[in-house]
């Protein structure tokens, strides 16, 4: 595909000497309003070079891109150089690169030969996958995919919270109130119920707090009977997780959790201590870095078990020799940043030059209508339950408005996952939300289910043009001038734009940059639909404008499927 930044930068190059190529390129804009230009180039930055009054050089400029035949008209007005291209030439540009590539539109090999790692939805063993856990799920799912599209080696990795004194708790709480049948039937609500019975009991008898304590020092040195229940702990909650992941079409390449680095820390313990970071502090070993401008870290507690950060530290330095990763990305609450800053220092300090290829990608939380929620007190909102209610009231929506479908169920789990799925991916991920049920399922506006379904009015106007039709379209041999109006103009900009937007969703770690952008094709392709009558009588007009919709159809599906969403062709 042409790159009319680079093609408008070569050209203004050879008139103006005083920049480089790159230089120019950087400073040429695309105005926010389209009556000033599909491109246009500031000329304040000339007038020290030049000594001529910006408005004049501007002026100067347009006169020699007039017989550009690139360009339909140049302007100058004020300080700027208004570029409008020749549409036709764009809309051939664009078209052809949409229909040649078809899924693979938007797909780069930017990334090929480099490896990179995305660790995300990592939920703690034995407790709810709930509403919280669908952000670094969805998102972190995500960014894989669009890693992938942009054709790194990716490796998806679940680095499950199968480890740490909160075993301790739930092996005490089993033990003294629990049995087998119950948390074989229901094993993450039953587990949660001990886990939540735990603290209640250990506010009235603080000894239970020290008996956890020695109960997750005898797992860690491998005590048979503590092991087995911790393994019997774990297999259960992953038949739960797994049938959410199920549901939201996410896979991984690695449960390799906590637990799986459990001896590989001694060495980290080792190398710190030789590089003398290591200082005692009541007892415990932390590594100071106060010169950094953080708290100090705790590397080992008292009684010598390991924390986080230890792990951490194993992890990030197996996963470079194992996958020799060009980045190593971590899918993290925004709450962890200063641990996140803290280990990657400490990575540093210990001499791995890679330490910076670790990538905290934060993201905010989510809260409940009525508060901040608590695993604690077992006031969570389960993330099965939010998918179940949204397939069961978009099931009752289709029935409702008689949508046309073949399979409604099929249907209803597409949208209503898709619906929490899009609403996740919409915003800046940095944004805090608070949860709640009418925001989730409404399917009004800049939704899910608006996108899914132009994607299906796409469909249902191909299968009405017919396959003749469709076959000639997509060979790209079509009358372009009955695509020069504004409205199919606009809508073939937004095509164009696709694969930057996936290339800049990818550099900023921000699936919403796509998200907003199928929005705002689904939004371009209603306006030409509304604008244009596709199916005409007469043939050649019809085949030009089945290309424009084939197109669009494309870049939708392709969008949303980098958000891990699917698209359906009847709706």
């Amino acid at each position: 595909m042409i790159n009319y930044k680079e093609q408008i930068a070569d050209r203004l190059a050879a008139i103006v000497a005083d920049l480089s190529i790159e230089d120019i390129k950087n400073m040429v804009e695309v105005p926010a309003d389209n009556k000033m230009g599909d491109y246009a180039f500031p000329c304040f930055r000339l007038a020290k070079v030049l000594r001529k009054a910006p408005p004049m050089i501007a002026k100067d400029i347009a006169q020699k891109l007039q017989e550009d035949p690139m360009f339909s008209k140049v302007e100058q007005v004020n300080a700027y150089v208004n570029m409008f291209v020749a549409r036709e030439g764009f809309i051939k540009n664009a078209l052809d690169e949409v229909l040649e590539k078809g899924d693979d539109f938007g797909r780069s090999s930017k990334g090929e030969g480099k490896t990179v790692i995305v660790e995300y939805s990592s939920p703690n063993i034995a407790k709810p996958f709930h509403i919280g856990h669908i952000r670094s799920t969805v998102i972190g799912n995500s960014i894989y995919k669009i890693y992938d599209f942009l054709g790194y080696d990716t490796v998806r990795i679940n680095h499950l919270g199968d480890y740490g004194t909160q075993f301790g708790k739930m092996i005490c709480a089993y033990r003294r109130w629990g049995n087998k049948e119950d948390v074989v039937k229901e094993p993450i609500k039953t587990l949660l119920s001990y886990y939540t019975k735990f603290h209640v009991e250990a506010e009235k008898d603080p000894s239970l707090d020290q008996e956890a304590r020695d109960i997750f020092t005898k797992l860690e040195k491998g005590a048979a009977e503590e092991t087995e229940l911790w393994q019997w702990f774990r297999d259960e909650s992953l038949k739960e997780f797994t049938r959410v992941y199920d549901m939201l079409g996410i896979e991984f390449d690695s449960y390799a959790g906590e637990s799986f680095y459990s001896d590989k820390m001694p060495r980290f313990v080792q190398e710190l201590k030789d590089a003398n970071l290591l200082e005692e502090s009541q007892g415990a070993q932390i590594v100071n870095l106060e010169k950094y401008d953080m708290s100090p870290a705790l590397i080992t507690k008292s009684d010598g078990s390991t924390l986080y950060i230890t792990r951490d530290i194993a992890a990030a330095v197996y996963r470079k020799e194992h996958y020799d990763f060009y980045k190593n990305i971590y899918v993290v609450a925004s709450q962890q940043n200063l641990h996140f800053q803290q280990w990657i220092q400490i990575v540093e300090l210990l001499g791995y030059e890679w330490a910076r290829d670790c990538v905290h990608v934060p993201f905010g939380l989510v809260s409940l209508e009525d508060g901040t929620m608590s695993t604690r007190e077992g006031r969570v909102v389960f993330l099965e339950d939010v998918l179940n209610r949204a397939v069961d009231q978009t099931r009752d929506i289709i029935k409702e408005k008689n949508v046309n479908t073949d399979n409604i169920d099929e249907t209803a789990k597409m949208v209503g996952i898709g619906a929490v799925m899009f609403q996740e991916l919409s915003n800046n991920r940095i944004k805090d939300y608070v949860f709640s049920w009418d925001k989730v399922l409404n399917f009004e506006g800049e939704t899910g289910p608006y996108v899914q379904y132009t994607h299906a009015r796409a469909a249902s106007v191909l299968r009405k043009a017919g396959e003749e039709t469709v076959k000639k379209a997509s060979e790209g041999a079509i009358d372009l001038s009955y695509l020069t109006k504004d409205s199919a103009y606009e809508l073939v900009k937004l095509l164009y734009t696709f694969p930057d937007a996936v290339a800049e969703a990818g550099d900023k770690y921000e699936p919403s940059i796509v998200t907003r952008h199928i929005v705002n094709i689904a939004q371009a392709f209603n306006r030409f639909y509304h604008d244009e009558h596709v199916l005409v009588d007469d043939e050649g007009e019809k085949t030009a404008k089945v290309a424009l919709v084939l197109a669009a159809k494309t870049a939708i599906k392709n969008g949303l499927g980098l958000l891990g969403i699917k698209a359906p062709e009847k709706m």
